[in-house]
């Protein structure tokens, strides 16, 4: 995998660098650029069936809500130095969406969880970056959705990862309270 490393960018700069046709990603301030992939159908179908799981707890959920956001949804993590990442499925606090404006596309501000979906492309190296600097950023929690082996590693804040297969179900704990959610029909 080539990738092209710049230093030193902010948000602004990031938007206003020309489409390539890469994958970019801005971490504390270093940019980081690979070639773009199409996602491969288990990928595309574990973001569909997470975001709908995701919707359908966050109905029965008392307001004000928050918002589920799928599709590689662009988030500001930090700022100075500036991280930009592409989610594939997020739940953002009401919170963080009512501090929302028209100026940008992205998200600003931390997803209480962020899930990423295993693809043939991703790293072990990466998927470790990608978690600690989630992490770092104050997530809650951290989603590794591996759609090939039906298994998600939940990551939180000073605690040990805990891997579920779809024998098991997934739960919010103080993070999401009430979602409850069986893994196999995430899959």
């Amino acid at each position: 995998m080539n990738v092209a490393v710049a230093t030193g960018l902010t948000v602004e700069e990031l938007l206003a660098l020309p489409e390539t046709g890469t994958d970019r990603e801005l971490i504390r301030g270093q940019l980081k650029e690979k070639p773009m992939k199409y996602r491969n159908r288990f990928h595309a179908r574990a973001v569909t069936r997470i975001a709908y799981a995701l919707e359908r707890w966050l109905e029965q959920t008392p307001m004000p809500r928050g918002q589920v956001h799928s599709g590689e949804v662009g988030c500001i993590l930090r700022r100075d130095p500036d991280t930009v990442v592409g989610i594939d499925v997020a739940y953002f606090s009401a919170e963080v969406m009512t501090r929302q404006s028209d100026d940008t596309t992205l998200v600003e501000g931390s997803p209480v969880l962020a899930v990423e979906v295993l693809s043939p492309s991703d790293n072990m190296e990466g998927i470790r970056d990608k978690v600690l600097e989630y992490l770092a950023a104050g997530v809650a929690l951290v989603w590794i959705v591996d759609p090939y082996f039906h298994t998600i590693t939940v990551h939180r804040s000073g605690a040990r990862p805990e891997m579920f297969n779809d024998e098991g179900g997934l739960s919010g704990g103080s993070a999401l309270p009430g979602l409850e959610i069986a893994v196999i029909e995430l899959f």
